[in-house]
């Protein structure tokens, strides 16, 4: 069949024009711009209609100038890629650690870990994790003994270690529950190494503590106010620190009450500074001590033994204790010793120390010299 003259024409035309259109299309493993920058518009088959050539002349000369752009897009990437090869190296660094930065979104920092709640004791847990907790025993609110305190309690610890005994302070509930709330290092520690300082052995503190525990009670600087009273009565360091250790509470009487006690037995024994010095380093306890056996025995040894004032005086600075002895043992001694065994006075002056001994023993002495003939 032959072809008309204008449909030659048009068949050599569509040829000529799709050629053309896969010449400037890009390659394969580009990506289509055409497919991008116009929305999902793509060349479509030849139309066969007289308008088919304005058609594809139109979508060729859009499909030729995104192709120039895109080409023209990618020599500027070249450009900057081989820009970017002739920087400095810090640079580059920057930009890589900019790209390993950390995503604080996913990750929390440290800061905020130590920074979140505690869990609450409302929360629910398992019962594998229930059995693993291991509680505290409960402190009991009320107790007859320090010793439910110890395990929970610094002071007591280093109480103990010290060598006191807990047993005999908490007889004393006043004086245990003020132990309970003091602090070993703000109001123990102070008056230790006072204490220390003031003559005191480590394996004396134990017993002074255990009987003068109200001694942490005490101001420091009044305690150096009643030590430095003392020397000024011309007593040493070392008497003093003897005066403490045999009686625990000598300081923690005030100034005023010491110095009335010296003057009461300076006046009513008639006895120079020095030996009333002596009679108390003897017997620090006349210090601390109630003065009523004191006065008693007073006239026990002047109205009922018989003994004359200087005699007493002689008597008590050798043995002091007499001025506390018991009144009862006093006469029951004396009795066996001046009406039964008839020793007289004079030579009862001469030995004191037949008051401070136990009545069976002499009795017993006696009854011994007697077996031998000799009483």
């Amino acid at each position: 069949m032959a072809l008309s003259a204008q449909q030659i024409l048009r068949w050599f035309n569509s040829i000529e024009l799709g050629s053309f259109i896969n010449a400037t299309q890009p390659s394969r493993h580009f990506q289509r711009p055409g497919r991008t920058l116009l929305h999902g518009s793509s060349a479509k088959p030849l139309i066969s209609s007289d308008n088919g050539v304005l058609q594809w002349g139109f979508k060729t000369f859009r499909t030729s100038s995104l192709w120039n752009s895109f080409q023209h897009t990618n020599t500027s990437r070249q450009e900057n890629n081989s820009a970017q090869s002739t920087q400095l190296p810090s640079v580059n660094e920057q930009s890589h650690k900019t790209q390993r930065t950390p995503n604080f979104d996913s990750e929390l920092c440290l800061e905020e870990l130590e920074d979140l709640p505690p869990l609450s004791p409302l929360q629910p847990i398992s019962e594998k994790e229930a059995i693993q907790i291991i509680a505290d025993p409960l402190l009991p609110p009320v107790s007859f003994t320090l010793r439910d305190y110890v395990d929970h309690s610094e002071t007591l610890q280093k109480l103990v270690l010290l060598g006191v005994d807990l047993s005999k302070i908490e007889k004393h509930s006043d004086a245990a529950n003020h132990l309970l709330r003091l602090d070993f290092e703000k109001d123990f520690k102070k008056i230790l190494l006072f204490l220390k300082d003031l003559g005191i052995e480590d394996n004396q503190l134990g017993a002074f503590l255990t009987k003068n525990y109200a001694i942490f009670s005490e101001d420091l600087e009044n305690l150096k106010i009643r030590v430095a009273y003392l020397q000024s009565k011309k007593f040493s360091k070392t008497d003093i620190a003897q005066m403490v250790r045999k009686a625990p509470f000598l300081l923690s009487f005030s100034v005023e009450r010491l110095d009335n006690r010296l003057g009461f037995f300076q006046k009513e024994l008639e006895l120079n500074v020095k030996k009333t010095r002596d009679l108390v380093i003897c017997l620090p306890r006349l210090l601390t001590e109630s003065l009523e056996p004191v006065k008693e025995n007073m006239k026990v040894y002047h109205l009922e033994l018989g003994f004359k004032h200087n005699e007493i005086q002689h008597m008590i600075t050798r043995i002091a204790k007499m001025l506390t002895a018991n009144k009862r043992k006093l006469t029951e001694t004396f009795d066996y010793v001046h009406n039964v065994m008839q020793i007289p006075h004079h030579i009862i002056v001469r030995f004191p120390q037949v008051f401070n001994t136990k009545f069976f023993k002499i009795k017993e002495r006696r009854l011994f010299l007697t077996y031998l003939g000799r009483a």
